[in-house]
């Protein structure tokens, strides 16, 4: 699907919103009584009132415009009111497309996590909604206002409408033209300004490489550099401002001068002194007033909302109609596919480190685990367990070397496809604001609620579930444990059609006895298990084991790895607390 622009992700907007915009555009006119007939009953109250003598009659109808002004200030509180409802829901709607982009690119394969949507998110997102919003209030300013200001001249005298007309319309014709210009710069202010907050990101994050490898000059010059180019499009974008005052200046003033250059000939028309006075003041209080505020809308708060919303939906597609932004919508099931007898998960040459520089984590690493084999790593902390479990799971693409599950790529699956081979749960496990229900069916949304119930007896949740108020018990997760959030997300995890499980630490929150229970349920679910190890338990319920030690990886069973591997040695030494008697006979898988 190709990427909508900002037309028509706001046109959508305003369409989902007519009854709102019409309430909106209703008080609007009751809010521009005042500027209908400001001029027309100020020229009554000179002509009939103060010029005839009759002060009076004057004073009554200064009384009516008094009344006028009130009821318009009563109908601008209203139009606020519809205001929200049309932009409150629209900034909603544009956030969950930011989250659900930002979460796609992050959990492809080859995927990175991107700092920029964060901003996009947070900062960005603000713009857009106060722009947003202060945009339809200056466009309707401008119509109503204008618009009555206008009808106003045309009751008065419908040559002086074509007077003042003239000038505002060339005006606002000179200001539209230079549109597209400014929208142009004010885009290259921003691209600067986010490509200048990375690079600065990025050399602050990486200033020990920097200074190991000497290159300060190298990269001070590139972020002065990027320094340089946003200044220069500020200034660029301040020179604009020029044309803005260009076209208040014919559009707003020039009227006033017209009018006053013309007033002798007018009078000698029959144009009494009144409506002189009314039509200046509806060129003054009405037209003026609404172009400037119109120029300045467009022309500051206008391109900020076009080009902060462009670079909000480089995110990805936002649908042409309204979508559900609940995270407890959970995604399409993938199709399934045969897997043979492929091994579950292969790895082959493998070669990954943080950095081109650094020192590989892993390094011509190969590795193969058998379908409906349960393997443990164990290792030292910071010797690259998660790390793999990353690369198996496809979270982030090898530097050289291939990973393979069930016989296809993971560089080459998209996101729906790896969602159908394999499950992580890493150590933070996340839950969402929601009931139990909706927690455990996010990767199987067909499950009916046996299902669920067999599942929390299996990993022994039940105690959890009956805590929150069974299956449609709210969960929130600021006042769950670190250890209630992972046995919500193994369960999940348990549900899952995926017929490979990776837990990353994921039960290093529970104790030990509920752990066992936890990883013996994954060990009789029928596929292939992969644990990343925080306890020689673990190791102990596995078939194989693999150490990981910054050296050469060992793989074995825990008999042989006792004999063979010092680093596993250590290892049990320091678990020795954790120690349980292996299991006399392996679980049989599915």
């Amino acid at each position: 699907m190709s990427r909508p622009g900002v037309r028509r992700v706001t046109w959508h907007a305003l369409r989902a919103r007519r009854r709102d915009l019409a309430g909106l555009c209703g008080w609007s006119l009751v809010e521009a009584l005042p500027a209908l007939l400001a001029g027309l009953l100020v020229a009554r109250a000179i002509d009939e009132g103060f010029l005839a003598g009759r002060l009076l009659d004057g004073l009554v109808w200064l009384a009516v415009l008094a009344v006028a002004v009130l009821v318009g200030a009563a109908a601008t509180g209203r139009t606020y009111r519809c205001l929200g409802a049309v932009v409150e829901p629209f900034r909603d709607e544009v956030a969950a497309q930011v989250v659900r982009g930002s979460l796609r690119d992050a959990t492809r394969a080859g995927g990175h996590p991107d700092s920029a949507a964060v901003t996009r998110l947070t900062h960005q997102m603000e713009i857009v909604r106060d722009t947003f919003a202060g945009l339809l209030m200056v466009t309707r300013g401008f119509l109503f206002s204008a618009g009555a200001a206008l009808l106003g001249l045309l009751a008065l005298a419908p040559v002086v409408a074509v007077l003042a007309a003239a000038p505002m319309v060339a005006g606002l014709a000179v200001f539209l033209a230079a549109l597209p210009a400014m929208a142009a710069h004010q885009r290259a202010y921003v691209r600067a300004g986010e490509q200048l907050g990375q690079s600065a990101a990025t050399a602050l994050a990486g200033h020990r490489d920097v200074l190991a490898c000497g290159a300060q000059a190298r990269v001070t010059a590139d972020v002065e550099h990027l320094v340089s180019a946003q200044a220069a499009a500020e200034r660029t974008l301040a020179r604009m401002a020029a044309i803005r005052s260009l076209s208040l200046g014919i559009g707003g003033w020039l009227p006033l001068v017209v009018l006053l250059a013309a007033a002798p000939w007018l009078v000698e028309r029959g144009l009494t002194a009144g409506a002189v006075v009314g039509a200046l003041i509806y060129v003054s209080t009405g037209l003026q007033p609404a172009l400037h505020t119109l120029v300045q809308g467009l022309g500051g708060g206008g391109l900020r909302y076009v080009v902060t919303l462009e670079n909000i939906l480089r995110a990805g597609p936002v649908s042409a109609g309204p979508r559900r932004s609940d995270p407890a919508t959970p995604p399409p099931r993938p199709s399934s596919r045969p897997v043979g007898r492929s091994p579950a998960v292969e790895v082959r040459g493998l070669t990954f480190g943080y950095g081109p520089r650094a020192r590989p984590v892993l390094r011509n690493f190969s590795l193969t685990v058998a379908d409906g084999e349960h393997l443990a790593v164990v290792g030292p902390s910071g010797v690259g367990k998660s790390t793999l479990a990353a690369l198996v799971a496809g979270l982030v693409p090898p530097q050289t070397g291939t990973v393979h599950l069930a016989g296809a790529p993971v560089t080459d699956a998209e996101p729906e496809m790896l969602a159908g081979m394999r499950v992580l749960v890493p150590q933070e496990a996340y839950v969402f604001t929601g009931s139990l229900a909706d927690n455990l069916r996010y990767l199987r949304p067909d499950v009916d609620d046996q299902t669920l119930e067999v599942a929390l007896d299996a990993l022994g949740a039940r105690p959890l579930a009956t805590r929150l108020g069974g299956l449609g018990g709210p969960v929130a997760p600021a006042v769950l444990s670190a250890g209630e959030r992972q046995l919500i997300a193994a369960v999940r995890a348990w549900l899952a059609p995926a017929p490979l499980v990776i837990l990353d630490e994921a039960t290093g929150h529970l104790d030990p006895a509920l752990e066992a229970t936890v990883e013996s349920a994954f060990a009789r679910r029928p596929g292939t298990l992969v644990v990343i190890a925080h306890r020689i338990s673990s190791a102990l319920r596995a078939d194989q084991v693999l150490v990981l030690d910054g050296d050469e990886p060992v793989l074995g069973t825990h008999r042989e790895l006792m004999a063979r591997s010092a680093t596993y040695r250590a290892l049990v030494g320091c678990w020795d607390d954790h120690v349980l008697p292996p299991r006399t006979a392996p679980a049989r898988r599915g």
